[in-house]
């Protein structure tokens, strides 16, 4: 097996451990991946998304992003607006739950990736971030 296909099946897989930890630590929270990376998008935002721009943000359809916020609402940790400047769009706020349960959500994905990357020491986590980014900042 050539060094760089090698490669590709070890990032692959360790991704897949740690969004399966990463899914697992949601549950009691009663969120799935999708939704917490939702409310994340959300949260970050510099001013309420419309969700046309949640769907580009998530790189989804407009259409799926329906079902995500729907539940991200009826979890209380969203909710819609009419936009003021255009009120057929609709703006998504994040409510005082939402902003409460992403600091959960938050710890549940150090909580992951701490259980994933423990088996290495601190230098060699150093080591992987570094080599990580490198890869990560080529184009495409």
């Amino acid at each position: 097996m050539a060094v760089e296909t090698e490669l590709a099946e070890l990032v692959h897989g360790v991704g897949h451990r740690l969004r399966r930890g990463y899914g697992e630590q949601l549950g009691p929270l009663g969120m799935s991946p999708g939704q917490a990376r939702a409310l994340r998008m959300i949260i970050d935002s510099e001013s309420p998304l419309k969700m046309v721009q949640l769907a580009e943000r998530l790189k989804i359809v407009p259409r799926s992003v329906t079902s995500v916020v729907d539940a991200l609402e009826e979890a209380g940790l969203v909710r819609r607006e009419v936009d003021p400047a255009s009120r057929r769009s609709t703006l998504l706020v994040t409510t005082p739950e939402g902003r409460a349960r992403y600091e959960q959500v938050r710890e549940a994905r150090r909580r992951a990736a701490e259980e994933l990357f423990s088996v290495l020491t601190p230098e060699q986590q150093d080591q992987l971030r570094e080599l990580l980014s490198v890869v990560d900042r080529q184009p495409g």
